[in-house]
């Protein structure tokens, strides 16, 4: 027995001692997640600068404070209703019997949260894990080994280990982790690693959800804005440096608009990100050599590189955001998820083909169409596979509480955020309370169909026809 399975057994007797915690002991815990973000706004913008090289403050607090925020308030606001009995219709033959659904903790949640929102993708799951009683352990990303160490000792400041405790360290910790024996497992992070620990929580039977990524497409049909689809997307695509689960990985535009759209996407991007302070960096060299590698593989091949920024500021910058024309589809930047500020942009002659070539990869976290033809949304909405949709927009869905957030096939299993979250993370019980029929004995549950089989079974199977 190692430490961590010593630990574990310390959290599971815990937890034991109070497996359905009150309705208050829930919210007090929330909450306190909630006073640790709001006192320590500051420092958190600084950790997580540190790890970056550069990342603006507003833009922490926007993508992953205000999430948090939004998530405790949500919570509040609906945890009383979600911890309701939820009663269920039953079939006539059964009399007086009432049938209903409680919902119960699970007992100890593993999560594993990823580098790129290393705050909000810990502590979102966390809400909903605690919110439906459950104690939690999370592990966290030494690529963002600051923040990763900062949020470790904020939490051991305002939670008791045996409630919320948190293990810092590389892919040795990680694998031990993801073996452990919990109730439920939760995973953000890459399909690979997905697979990995995937395959560590079967030995224990551990449920789990994965919450990966993949190639979030772009459907710009001919009847978008241009300048307003360019803007959206730009901001889509560059946000955290690129580094966001469901930030547009490519576009598909008709040959007769790609001129026009590139130019806007060149006027949108020096608008919102001209300023080096404001464009989020690579969260290592690692990262940056593979964006290098990335274009370099794309240009041999013969794809055409053209910048989204005026080229003035070059040297304050690690990297230059670019897009990418006549990437030949073998290119890795059409293989691979990018996770960074690189946009290759396809043509299509028209929204059957746009749809083809989406159905024709894995399906992935997110899409986004832009345009007016509410014919064409229909066919790109009824026709295609992803974990969720936003129209005329990016981003913005997984901003939206009350939606379930997860992926579909190689994009991940299971979802949360809002009531999904807390479901996610509960044992939903079926109970029956058996009574009969306006109190009679006779006809109480399986009564009227035990042997000796005869006229009064065969009379049974009539009426429940």
């Amino acid at each position: 027995m190692n430490r961590f399975t010593l630990q574990l057994e310390e959290i599971q007797a815990a937890y034991a001692a109070e497996p359905n915690p009150s309705l208050e002991v829930r919210l007090d815990r929330i909450g306190r997640i909630e006073k640790m973000i709001t006192a320590n706004e500051e420092k958190i913008c600084k950790a997580l600068a540190a790890d970056f090289g550069v990342r603006h403050s507003i833009e922490t607090r926007l993508a992953e404070l205000q999430i948090i925020y939004q998530a405790c308030k949500y919570t509040r606001k609906h945890l009383k209703e979600w911890l309701k009995p939820t009663l269920v219709d039953t079939p006539s033959f059964m009399g007086s019997s009432q049938a209903w659904v409680e919902s119960q903790s699970m007992g100890v949640v593993g999560i594993m949260s990823p580098w790129n929102y290393p705050i909000q993708l810990a502590l979102t799951p966390a809400i909903a894990a605690l919110a439906a009683g459950n104690r939690v352990w999370l592990k966290t990303s030494e690529r963002s080994s600051r923040t990763s160490g900062f949020l470790a000792s904020l939490i051991q400041e305002y939670f008791h280990p045996s409630e919320f405790c948190v293990s810092t360290g590389g892919a040795e910790v990680a694998e031990t982790f993801a073996g452990l024996a919990f109730d439920y497992l939760f995973f953000t992070g890459s399909e690979e690693i997905g697979k990995k620990v995937m395959r560590s929580a079967a030995e224990s039977l551990t449920p789990i959800t994965l919450e990966l990524g993949g190639k979030s497409p772009v459907i710009v049909d001919a009847s978008a804005e241009l300048k307003d689809a360019a803007a959206s997307i730009i901001y889509g695509k560059l946000l955290n440096g690129g580094q966001t689960c469901i930030a547009p990985d490519y576009v598909l535009i008709g040959q007769e608009n790609q001129d026009t759209f590139i130019r806007e996407l060149q006027a949108a991007a020096q608008a919102q990100f001209s300023k080096p302070e404001e464009l989020t960096g690579p969260i290592d060299d690692a990262q940056l050599t593979r964006w290098h590698y990335l274009v370099g593989d794309a240009v041999q091949r013969g794809a055409q590189v053209i910048p989204l920024l005026k080229g003035d500021t070059q040297n304050s910058r690690k990297f230059e955001p670019v897009a990418l024309t006549n990437v030949p589809s073998e290119s890795l930047v059409l293989q691979e998820e990018i996770f960074g500020p690189i946009l290759p942009i396809i043509t299509t002659a028209d929204i059957s083909t746009a749809i083809a070539y989406v159905n024709s990869k894995p399906k992935p976290l997110a899409l986004y169409w832009f345009g007016k033809d509410k014919k064409n949304m229909g066919l790109v909405l009824n026709e295609t596979r992803s974990g969720g949709v936003a129209i005329n927009d990016t981003l913005l869905h997984a901003a939206v509480e009350g939606l379930p957030f997860g992926g579909v096939g190689a994009s991940g299993m299971g979802a949360y955020h809002g009531k999904a979250g807390f479901d996610t993370f509960s044992h939903r019980k079926s109970i029956l309370q058996v009574r009969g029929l306006f109190g009679l004995k006779l006809l109480r549950g399986t009564k009227p169909a035990r042997p000796p089989y005869g006229a009064k079974v065969e009379r049974l199977l009539r009426w429940m026809k």
